[in-house]
């Protein structure tokens, strides 16, 4: 059977990506969703956007684009490397990029932008690399950027309180748009978690890849999971964006 599988932020963990994709026993038959952030942090940010660009050719998959993807996207545009990116993972990436023809990179800069703000699937799941600020939801939503830094929906969540029911006035209004809503952006590991999270209606898939933590893979309707070891033991030669 298809099942539909969501993965969380891969920081340029090639290695970290096939082991879920293995473990997960993933097939062809299979719809991937990828929450975005697959560059910056580990070395291997240009061979997870090569891969993935192939991988699309071969089943379905949907790419949400992140915030880290967003200032690589500006970097293949521009060449601008802003310094609070090239600190946050860039150095990296551009790294990883150095032996790169040009029609290469314009391949690559044609991924990104085919990459989508948002995914809303046929049973009302969003499915958002951060998060919104509207009450109406992303469609509504006034400043794009939210898709991929906004913190709130999910401090939202973890601080509701676990009695409160889907029926009360106080319920947050931003959570009953949706079925379910699956995020990444901020990693599990800010409380505690080396695993996907569950809040509310909204789940974490952000495991904490870019630093000490695995990358995480969850078939949306069981919620079974997979995960790769943990990023360090991949990389043992390298930092990621553990300072």
């Amino acid at each position: 059977m298809s099942r539909k599988l969501v993965i969380g932020d891969i920081h340029g963990g090639f290695k970290a990506l096939i082991q879920v994709l293995e473990r997960a026993e993933v097939t062809p038959d299979d719809q991937l969703i990828f929450l975005g952030d697959y560059v910056d942090g580990w070395s291997e940010s240009s061979q997870i956007i090569h891969f993935l660009t192939e991988l699309s050719g071969k089943q379905e998959c949907i790419f949400i684009k992140g915030n880290h993807d967003a200032w690589c996207e500006d970097w293949l545009v521009s060449g601008h490397t802003p310094d609070v990116w090239l600190f946050n993972g860039g150095k990296s990436t551009l790294e990883s990029y150095e032996d790169y023809l040009p029609e290469k990179l314009d391949l690559h800069l044609e991924f990104f932008q085919r990459m989508k703000n948002y995914h809303i699937d046929d049973q009302d799941r969003l499915f958002i690399h951060a998060g919104y600020a509207s009450m109406h939801g992303p469609e509504r939503e006034v400043y794009s950027s939210n898709y991929r830094w906004d913190r709130t929906l999910w401090e939202t969540a973890v601080a509701m309180d676990k009695k409160l029911q889907r029926n009360s006035e106080l319920y947050p209004k931003r959570l009953l748009l949706y079925k379910e809503i699956f995020i990444g952006h901020t990693p599990t590991l800010d409380i505690g978690s080396r695993i996907p999270v569950n809040k509310a209606n909204v789940w974490n898939m952000d495991t904490g890849a870019a630093y000490t933590g695995a990358l995480s893979i969850m078939d949306i309707h069981s919620k079974q999971f997979w995960q790769s070891d943990p990023l360090p033991s991949l990389y043992p030669d390298e930092k990621g964006r553990n300072l």
